[in-house]
């Protein structure tokens, strides 16, 4: 049999995949979306059967989708349209379809139907389109005949979880609440931390498909309104078929996507949210998912946690100077070790140097090599734990690190001092509060110890330019990535370099806060030299 095949696609042609033609498929595509698009913005009719004949067709082969016909006042058709599972069926029942098929008086209009139900949330709804939005949320609509409105009745029922602390961000001192996927729960967390009228939040929907709720929260006078401008108009160019996590308006949205480095701040504790908005940053919270996005942010705000500010300044300056410290071993810890033992032995003091050198008699790869293989082996061995059960994760990660080193020891594969260098840096990478940018310092330890491996101290200077480097370019919606260090900011270094009393800290920083820059008044220092503050 012949098979004509000029501007044809070939495949199965009784199976998923179809002969079409590749010309006109893009643009029967286009039409055909564009005809429905028309067809969800149609008016509603005045004829109740012509409306329900609209919606069974859009929603053929749903059958959690119910047409509930009914009467009002025994004598005027109408349909009840929910999904069920998403509708509060029982408070559907109690407060409008027995209120309804009462009897009413003969010349009752929809503002005498609309009085009858008792539910605080009602809206006007007057196309297909917007019937569509009110029943996927949740909301049941009426239609009636003789009506071009409908009624939206607030009473959906969405299953949520409790809330309760995250476990990936855990403080010892501190509120023990968090986000959860619910948005409206969310926006009210940040309510009750934030108890003001100026804490606006703006909703939208995104996704062709899942209609994503997105709220905008910020501070009015506070943050800067060209930060609020510009942050939503990122959000609203996005065009995209579904949204599912915060991690899709992400991508959508940073200044630089090839960055290793994340440019907004991802968090799931409304305290950390709060702090963020006060000082005048902007908060994206996204239906379905605990995570919300702060921006702008900068690299040192990655390094802060919040018992910096749950404990004594004090305190919190020095756990803030050791996680420093052990963020650059967790970056250069094995690359040093490379450069030292293969090209600086002259560094190293002698006696050291005879045992390093008598533990590495046996082996039979270079420094580099073995260094590769024990980072391979440890990520794969922390990649393993957090994928197993709660309950043998942990157990596994580490009997297996302490089994594997110990044998690739004993088998003369790797030195002993490879695996100490190894697991420092592994619990230095553990100390990164924001798993983003540990993640982030984990893939760039590869290319470092590759290039101290060939080039020594002077390929880990030439790394560690090129990653400074690119970290003074990067830019947070405008704001500089290394800010207040560069430039150079004066009055903001008292959150970054150590953690300055709180009555001390009567400035915002100079980036997000310098549209409304007082934070409280000078002169609250306590105790006898109480007034006698500094700025």
């Amino acid at each position: 049999m012949e098979m004509k095949n000029e501007g044809i696609a070939m495949g199965k042609t009784n199976g998923f995949w179809s002969r079409r033609p590749r010309s006109n498929h893009r643009k029967g595509e286009r039409l055909a979306h564009q005809e429905e698009n028309r067809q969800l913005d149609t008016a509603l009719s005045a004829n109740l059967a012509e409306n329900v004949k609209a919606l069974q067709r859009l929603y053929i082969r749903c059958s959690d989708v119910i047409f509930h016909e009914f009467c009002i006042g025994n004598r005027m058709e109408a349909v009840l349209v929910y999904i069920d599972g998403l509708a509060h069926i029982e408070e559907v029942d109690q407060h409008v379809l027995a209120p309804l098929q009462q009897d009413f008086p003969m010349d009752y209009t929809l503002a005498d139907i609309r009085g009858k139900i008792a539910v605080s949330s009602i809206k006007l709804v007057d196309t297909i389109a917007k019937v569509l939005e009110e029943i996927s949320g949740g909301n049941p609509v009426l239609l009636m005949e003789r009506e071009h409105q409908g009624l939206a009745i607030g009473l959906p029922k969405w299953e949520k979880r409790a809330i309760d602390e995250p476990s990936a961000e855990t403080v010892l001192r501190g509120p023990r609440e968090g986000f959860i996927e619910s948005l409206r729960t969310n926006t009210a967390l940040l309510r009750r931390k934030i108890r003001t009228p100026y804490l606006k939040i703006v909703t939208m929907s995104m996704g062709t498909y899942t209609s994503t709720k997105i709220a905008l929260a910020y501070l009015e006078g506070v943050a800067a309104p060209a930060l609020v401008e510009e942050i939503t108009s990122r959000l609203q160019r996005i065009e995209i078929d579904g949204i599912l996590e915060s991690v899709y308006i992400e991508e959508l949205i940073e200044d630089n996507p090839f960055s290793p480095f994340p440019q907004l701040l991802s968090t799931e504790r409304p305290d950390v949210a709060s702090a963020y908005l006060l000082e005048g940053h902007v908060v994206v919270l996204i239906d379905g998912t605990p995570s919300v996005l702060i921006a702008p942010i900068t690299f040192y705000s990655l390094l802060q946690s919040p018992e910096d500010y749950y404990e004594r300044y004090v305190v919190g300056t020095a756990i803030r100077w050791l996680r420093y410290l052990f963020f650059l071993i967790s970056l250069l810890g094995p690359s040093f070790y490379v450069a030292v033992i293969t090209y600086h032995q002259e560094m190293i003091p002698h006696s050291l140097l005879i045992t390093m050198a008598r533990s590495r008699e046996q082996i039979p790869f270079p420094a580099i090599i073995e260094a590769l293989l024990m980072e391979s082996m440890f990520e794969a061995l922390r990649e393993a734990g957090a994928r197993l059960p709660k309950q043998i994760g942990t157990a596994v990660s580490i009997v297996g690190a302490l089994v594997i080193g110990q044998a690739a020891i004993a088998a003369g594969i790797v030195s002993a001092p490879m695996v100490m260098v190894v697991a420092i840096t592994g619990v230095a990478s553990f100390m990164a509060p924001r798993f983003t940018v540990g993640i982030a310092i984990r893939l760039l330890r590869f290319p470092m110890m590759v290039l101290a491996g060939f080039l020594g101290l002077l390929g880990l200077i030439m790394g560690g330019i090129l990653i400074l480097n690119h970290l003074f370019k990067l830019r947070s919606f405008g704001a500089p990535y290394m800010a207040p260090l560069a430039p150079m900011q004066w009055r903001s270094l008292n959150d970054v370099l150590w953690r300055a009393p709180r009555w001390l800290m009567t400035k915002r920083p100079h980036m997000t806060g310098a549209w409304n820059p007082r934070r409280q008044p000078h002169g609250q220092r306590p105790g006898p030299h109480k007034g006698e503050t500094g700025d």
